[in-house]
């Protein structure tokens, strides 16, 4: 059953660092079966970055296409596609126990760095202990996430760092509706008519 949310509601309030779960009628979608951090909501529009959909690349032909030093261990982390936007463009969430000059603070545990100087922190174990290497994002201009949730393509979850951080990616989604009591697996496609 679809969750209708009154689109009123839903532009008075900042979802900055709250997770935006694709609705199943989103088959064939870009963004069909994601989960995405949203890191800035304001009037003027939201920015996301998806944490679900591992890429091709790994971390450590990142780090060797930026000319870092590598690890072994990194080839078994992946790049994550961060969504359509600038997809040559990096962002890395991680967990605040590191800051770094592109840092914005997103919640308590969790913030976000653009600029090379994580990269090559984490690339010579100096960065955060918990982080999520992303390129490119998922953007929106003002009011197109609001009227997008009010038009059930999205459903809203308050957001858990441990869900980004610490579960494998396959398991996020269903992770992040649990917090709301849903089993995605038992929502309907198509919103249905009584």
């Amino acid at each position: 059953m679809a969750v209708l949310q009154d689109p009123v509601k839903v532009s008075l309030l900042n979802l900055q660092h709250n997770f935006l779960l694709a609705m199943p009628g989103l088959v064939g979608d870009y963004f069909a079966s994601t989960v995405t951090y949203l890191c800035q909501h304001s009037k003027d529009g939201a920015l996301g970055i998806m944490v679900n959909r591992p890429s091709d690349l790994s971390l450590l032909e990142l780090l060797s296409q930026l000319s870092l030093p590598t690890d072994p261990a990194h080839v078994a982390v992946p790049v994550y596609a961060g969504g359509p936007v600038s997809p040559e463009r990096g962002f890395v969430l991680h967990s605040a126990d590191a800051a770094f000059d592109s840092s914005t603070q997103i919640a308590v545990d969790v913030m976000m760095s653009t600029a090379l100087d994580v990269l090559t922190a984490i690339a010579s174990n100096k960065g955060p202990s918990k982080y999520l290497v992303a390129l490119g994002y998922a953007g929106w201009g003002a009011g197109q996430l609001e009227n997008e949730i009010a038009n059930n393509v999205w459903l809203t979850a308050p957001a858990d760092s441990s869900i980004i951080f610490e579960l494998p990616h396959e398991q996020r989604l269903n992770a992040a509706a649990r917090t709301l009591g849903i089993d995605f697996n038992l929502i309907a496609s198509r919103p249905g008519h009584a």
